[in-house]
């Protein structure tokens, strides 16, 4: 038989229910409380470094690495084989055209070119015997010529002769055999000095014209010697500064082996590498920033190179301001390739913070705590990073890396 609940126990059973039920609300609350304080951290001011959103161009540019190169540099090397005598300028020095920079010994050369004078003495002395040896050649075939024409003549006249005779009946059809016999060859022994003539004549310009030659070559190794003689007076032909020398005296020095650089330091240019990843952007024609510690020269790729050595492909930089008091020669520098251009577009300046990811998030600082918020990002520099969304002109974006602090929504900025 079932019995009434009774009130006091309902109404005390109702209170302990709501009772459980609040108090699981507070821990929930207390919970909530602790949980938010853990993602909330203080950071001190001097720790980090901001940036003001603003506007600007931003150039998106490929780093590199250069070398400052006089825009004019004059290598001179030995044109022949010798020794070194005497230098007469030390490297920092400045040079005139005509100024001797070293003197080299030449005596073994010298030697050299007298022996190839009197090779040529021989073989002109060579050319005048062969002339006369020819004209005497084709003297004596000639008097042979002649000689066989009288004779000739004088055939033809006995063969007449026989003939008479033995109309006559002085004479025999043997005798006329034989009389016209002597004539045909005597005939044939002109045709044969004849031709040996003509030969005679070919082959003497022939013989001369190749003995000639031969003379030629020596009188041209002559000439090539004295200019290389020439030559190895070590002299500038310009204005310059004596940038390095071998200053070994004593030594022997082959032939095209380098002596002394002479560089006019008024002007200068740079040669920059970079990865070969990059070959397909970097172009002859694009801008390009030099950075001299903390100067900044603009500049233009003028020439890139065609052959690609250990992973680096080179380029030739001519700068805008080729002669500014920076420029020093071997210096190297920081050189950045400008591949695109933004302008009039919201930039931040670039620092630690942005990791290169076209989405990302920073922390925007505004009355002391540091916001996190996600952010698109566009081209970027050393200088500055190009933002597409996330940010308004005048916010002040923290640029030190916070990585360590990436999973708190906020940080308190002491």
């Amino acid at each position: 038989m079932d019995r009434e609940i009774a009130p006091d126990y309902v109404n005390t059973t109702r209170n302990r229910r709501w009772l459980m039920i609040v108090a699981i609300v507070v821990a929930l609350g207390i919970l909530v409380f602790f949980f938010r304080k853990s993602l909330v951290s203080s950071l001190a001011s001097d720790r980090i470094r901001t940036g003001t959103v603003g506007t600007g161009d931003v150039e998106n540019t490929l780093t590199a690495s250069g070398e400052i190169i006089p825009a004019y540099e004059q290598i001179f090397t030995s044109p022949i084989r010798a020794s070194i005598k005497r230098i007469l300028i030390t490297p920092g020095t400045r040079v005139q055209p005509g100024q001797a920079i070293i003197e080299l010994d030449k005596s073994l050369t010298l030697i050299e070119f007298e022996r190839y004078q009197d090779q040529l003495e021989l073989k002109k002395n060579g050319i005048d015997q062969l002339r006369m040896k020819l004209d005497k050649n084709l003297y004596d075939a000639e008097i042979s010529d002649k000689i066989k024409s009288l004779n000739i003549n004088k055939l033809k006249a006995d063969f007449e002769d026989a003939k008479r005779l033995q109309k006559v009946g002085g004479g025999t059809a043997e005798d006329i055999t034989r009389a016209e016999n002597a004539l045909k060859v005597a005939e044939l022994e002109k045709q044969q000095l004849e031709n040996d003539l003509k030969y005679n004549r070919e082959s003497m310009g022939a013989s001369l014209k190749e003995t000639q030659l031969g003379a030629q070559i020596e009188g041209k190794n002559l000439q090539e010697l004295q200019h290389k003689l020439r030559m190895a007076d070590i002299v500038a032909d310009r204005k310059g500064v004596l940038t390095w020398v071998n200053e070994n005296i004593g030594s022997s020095v082959n032939e095209g082996e380098m002596l002394a650089k002479v560089a006019d330091l008024g002007s200068f240019r740079v040669e920059g590498s970079c990865s070969d990843v990059y070959a397909d952007q970097v172009k002859a024609g694009l801008s390009v920033i030099v950075k001299i510690n903390e100067a900044e020269l603009r500049g233009m790729i003028t020439q890139v190179k065609p052959a690609v050595k250990d992973g680096v492909i080179g380029f030739v930089v001519q700068l805008d301001n080729a002669n500014n008091e920076s420029l020093r020669p071997n210096m190297k520098v920081e050189v950045y390739v400008v591949t695109s251009k933004s302008t009039r577009t919201m930039r931040v300046p670039n620092g630690p913070a942005f990791t290169g990811k076209r989405k990302q998030f920073v922390y925007v600082l505004e009355n002391g705590t540091a916001y996190r918020r996600e952010v698109e990002t566009g081209l970027s520099n050393f200088d500055f990073v190009e933002i597409k969304s996330g940010l308004k002109p005048g916010e002040k974006v923290i640029l030190t890396n916070m990585n360590d602090y990436e999973h708190l929504e906020e940080i308190s900025i002491n």
